[in-house]
């Protein structure tokens, strides 16, 4: 099969693309033929040894996608070449991730995809949707009702958090930089969106939400203040990404407004969590409640671009197409 893969750590070009054998689902393993592979910041800091070490002998990047089902290994009973699929935490611990026409994974990480959905949904699920599910305390009907603060409203965790608290029945307010992304947070639901460098931003937030109970938060540095002057006794803030410089916590203040901090790295989530949170993904796209951003197609000759723009914080949802002809597939 061809894939992508890199044997050492480093920038872009460490990826290549090679023949290499395809590999046999042993116990509890599947096979899938991969459609689509969907790109996530965690790909390039893993691949640059930000967050990861060097691979034994080689790793395939990219833990999430969707595709078909190509074989299953002994022991396997829930899942059947030719079912529909998808993808998670491929490349945790594991070196065939979906960046090839094929990955191998173990079979719960397996996740039947509706016909009604597409795979390029399948592939923007994964680490953006489970995260924001987690964030959001993993119980839709705990939500009902509440109202939560999604920092950036039109990123792949602010999309999905924005869809999944309006499919339990939360209020929502985004923030923002952009009207492009201000458009993206709306059109996935959120019920007021605030441009976060504006003076008033936290009269605007007070005024769409007297009280915030829950705030999906990326970058808890940036946007502390803010999240405290609307935050109450009682509210939970869900950190889910780490910033170039560690924030300073006004402890005192922390206290004062009664606020619980809480860091999310969905590698960590025990399994109990991580199933609450899986449950809720896939019941809310049986219910057609999630949908893709914009999509931007790569190639599997064009991994290294298609890393570079997840690096450079493309708006919408990067994906690579495996079985992609070079001639058929666009970067935009």
């Amino acid at each position: 099969m061809r894939a992508a893969l890199y044997r050492q750590l480093g920038d872009p070009s460490v990826l290549s693309v090679e023949e290499i054998p395809t590999p046999e689902p042993g116990p509890g393993q599947v096979r899938v033929k991969v459609v689509c592979s969907g790109v996530n910041p965690t790909d390039w800091k893993s691949r640059s040894g930000r967050t990861a070490g060097p691979p034994d002998g080689f790793q395939v990047p990219h833990q999430d996608g969707a595709g078909i089902v190509d074989a299953v290994g002994p022991g396997v009973t829930d899942r059947q070449p030719g079912q529909r699929v998808w993808v998670y935490l491929a490349a945790a611990n594991n070196r065939y991730g979906t960046a090839a026409e094929y990955c191998l994974v173990p079979a719960e990480r397996t996740v039947p995809l509706p016909d009604h959905a597409s795979f390029e949904l399948g592939a923007s699920l994964g680490v953006p949707a489970l995260t924001a599910a987690h964030c959001l305390g993993g119980d839709p009907a705990a939500l009902r009702g509440a109202t939560v603060l999604v920092a950036g409203g039109a990123g792949a965790v602010g999309h999905a958090a924005i869809e999944l608290a309006r499919h339990a029945g939360a209020r929502v307010v985004a923030t923002v930089s952009t009207d492009e992304k201000a458009e993206l947070a709306r059109r996935a639901g959120a019920d007021a969106v605030v441009f976060y460098r504006a003076p008033d931003a936290v009269e605007q937030v007070r005024a769409a939400a007297p009280r915030v109970d829950r705030i999906v938060e990326l970058a808890l540095g940036a946007n502390l203040e803010l999240d405290l002057a609307v935050s109450d006794a009682g509210t939970t803030i869900a950190v889910y990404a780490n910033e170039p410089t560690d924030p300073v916590l006004p402890v005192r203040r922390c206290m004062t407004a009664n606020v619980t901090l809480a860091f999310v790295l969905l590698y960590g989530v025990r399994p109990a969590a991580l199933a609450a949170a899986l449950a809720w993904v896939r019941r809310a796209v049986d219910d057609q409640a999630l949908t893709t951003l914009p999509l931007h197609r790569y190639t599997l000759d064009q991994v290294a671009d298609a890393q570079r723009a997840v690096e450079a914080g493309a708006v919408g949802k990067v994906l690579v197409l495996p079985h992609a002809e070079p001639s058929s597939t666009s970067s935009s």
